[in-house]
């Protein structure tokens, strides 16, 4: 048979993830931070689009129904083009800001004319003070984060005491090496002999440095173990006796409960080990936690729910985790108008404004689907926000997905790292998804974030004298109607760090001897 070449027309259907699908996934679970971040980025890049204040009230953004029932309002469609700027939600009113700024008095003159306040005689020096200060004149910006002191971190400390405790200029040079090598707990992550290496210092000098740091504020810092932490707190405390040095050195002793032990290596009786306790108990672990030594993230609940007066739950995307987008369509149609069509700046523009469109629909997408799942989390777990924890019902991903008509992998992006608000606290809509344990008497399964909760207050009722084991507590579920194995009660307990019965019953008697004496 000839070889020969040939030409086919064949139609196929495939499934391909362009860019701005990947993209509308991502942006489906990014944090209130990453969100913010990308689209600082996109506003930075694309001339068309612009970001303003987030205190409008948005027009998805509240769900009102029977308490349970999901309200056919979150079905609504999009946002329609208007002439100008297109609003990534239509409905927006004027803001509560600008309401409440009309009705506000910014002169501060009288502010000390109340005559329900105490007059006093430097009023008009204090108000003239007062009048001084930026911002408090015709309407200038006033903030009082300008005049709040800076948290000191825990290396700006230590520089501040080093002149006053090492005067030459070697050990002033070691000490500030050792200041870097510390952690966040204020323990030194270094060896010794390597340091003295690195800086061609002898290793005496580098000891007698380091002897000298441990002596610093906060007391404890410099240590290089946990047993040394506690030892340099109770030498400043001049507490570092024979006996509690011993009591320092055997701290897995100490964990474990172990005081018969103690008691024979510390060679003192059990009163004195309850003091000697006691004393333990007022250290500090971590000597350098109190200090500010990263920015922390502040968590912004992207669902509030409230109680309505009717008695369902008040659903809202939070506002202040809704960036406010919007695109410049009158900017585009001036710019437009002078350039030709097949021109670069014409094709630059009409890709932005591709991308603007794009991104305003993928944001009102984003919040329709996670109110979408919030209100049905909403529905499902109605009983534990009226009642508690003790009512959490067992939950996955497949129940709310295939209640909204959605895939499994939506849900789980949407409830990756969004917290919801409510009444019994603010939670991450993952704590909602709890895994099922069977009922003893064939009835509802229960939520095994209940069962933990039962778990954990029946360990703190129990007395010294009536201590539970896995067993008695595997017992007195079962006679609740819950169907568990001893094993799996040992790994809640474990994962609560709830110490062992054992151990448990050792700790509530020297607690009960010691509250007696």
């Amino acid at each position: 048979m000839a070889l020969s070449a040939s030409l086919h027309l064949r139609q196929s259907q495939s499934l391909v993830m362009t860019p701005q699908l990947m993209q509308s996934i991502q942006l489906l679970q990014m944090t209130h931070l990453e969100l913010n971040q990308f689209i600082a980025q996109e506003v930075e890049k694309n001339p068309l689009l612009e970001l303003h204040g987030n205190d409008e009230d948005f027009g998805i953004s509240s769900e009102h129904g029977s308490r349970g029932e999901p309200t056919s309002g979150e079905d609504a469609g999009g946002t329609d083009e208007a002439p100008g700027q297109r609003d990534l939600y239509d409905n927006a009113t004027a803001t509560d800001g600008e309401r409440l700024g009309e009705q506000l008095d910014a002169d501060f003159g009288n502010v000390y004319q109340d005559d329900a306040a105490p007059q006093r005689a430097d009023a008009p020096e204090l108000l003239g003070q007062w009048k001084s200060m930026p911002g408090s004149g015709e309407g200038g910006d006033y903030d009082f984060d300008d005049f709040v002191a800076g948290a000191k971190s825990l290396r700006e400390t230590l520089l501040e005491q080093l002149p006053f405790a090492l005067t030459s200029a070697s050990d002033r040079l070691i000490a500030q090496h050792l200041i870097d090598q510390l952690d966040e707990a204020g323990y030194l992550q270094a060896d010794l002999g390597e340091v003295a290496e690195r800086l061609g210092a002898p290793p005496a000098d580098v000891t007698r440095v380091l002897l000298t740091l441990q002596q610093f504020d906060p007391p404890g810092v410099f240590a290089r173990t946990l047993s040394e932490c506690l030892a340099i707190q109770l030498r400043l405390r001049n507490r570092l006796d024979p006996a509690m040095e011993a009591l320092v050195a055997n701290l897995e002793l100490l964990a474990r409960r172990d005081f018969a032990s103690l008691k024979k290596i510390c060679g003192v009786d059990e009163e004195d080990l309850i003091d000697m306790l006691a004393e333990i108990r007022k250290l500090d672990p971590k000597p350098a936690t109190s200090f500010e030594t990263s920015v922390s993230e502040a968590i912004v609940p992207d669902i509030v729910v409230r109680a309505a007066p009717d008695g369902s739950w008040l659903i809202e995307l939070n506002p202040d985790a809704l960036p406010r987008v919007l695109v410049n369509q009158a900017y585009f149609n001036t710019v437009s108008r002078g350039t030709s069509k097949n021109s670069a700046d014409q094709i630059f523009l009409n890709e932005c404004l591709q991308t603007a469109n794009w991104l305003t629909r993928s944001l009102d997408q984003r919040a329709r689907t996670i109110m979408k799942v919030a209100t049905e989390i909403v529905r499902q777990q109605d009983a534990f926000l009226v009642h508690g924890v003790g009512h959490l019902r067992p939950l996955n991903l497949k129940t709310v997905a295939d209640a909204i008509k959605m895939h499994e992998s939506t849900v789980s992006r949407v409830t990756s790292n969004k917290y919801m608000l409510t009444p019994r606290g603010l939670f991450e809509l993952k704590y909602f998804f709890t895994v099922s344990i069977g009922s003893a008497e064939g009835g509802d399964s229960h939520s095994a974030e209940t069962v933990r909760h039962r778990i954990r207050a029946m360990i703190h009722e129990e007395r010294a004298d009536a201590v539970l084991s896995d067993d008695d507590i595997v017992d007195s579920l079962k006679k609740a109607g819950i169907d568990i194995a001893r094993r799996t009660v040992a790994k809640y307990r474990e994962a609560m760090n709830l110490p062992s019965s054992v151990q448990r019953r050792r700790e509530k008697r020297a607690l009960a001897k010691a509250s007696g004496a």
